[in-house]
């Protein structure tokens, strides 16, 4: 009898820290939609695509540059798409 009513509440206590893994820091359960990171032109970061003003949609860097043979690298991809480079520096 012990045992099964300490066997129980090591479930109990194992579903409560479960429960409260999957919720923030206020108890509301997080959420991450998939496609919710669009940008101001629409383009989803986390599917790999960003902005090409020249073809004005949305483009995955990696398969514009192979199309279109050019380097495969950030900057080459801004230069390719007229895209405004983005300075990192702080002035």
């Amino acid at each position: 009898m012990k045992k099964k009513i300490f066997v129980s509440a090591a479930g109990a206590v194992m579903t409560i820290l479960l429960v409260t893994a999957c919720s923030d820091s206020n108890g509301a359960k997080t959420q991450v939609k998939t496609g919710g990171d669009r940008d101001a032109h629409g383009c989803i970061a986390s599917a790999g695509y960003r902005w090409c003003a020249k073809t004005e949609k949305c483009e995955r860097p990696w398969e514009l540059a192979k199309k279109e043979k050019f380097e495969k690298s950030a900057e080459a991809f801004d230069r390719f798409c007229n895209n405004p480079t983005q300075n990192k520096e702080k002035q």
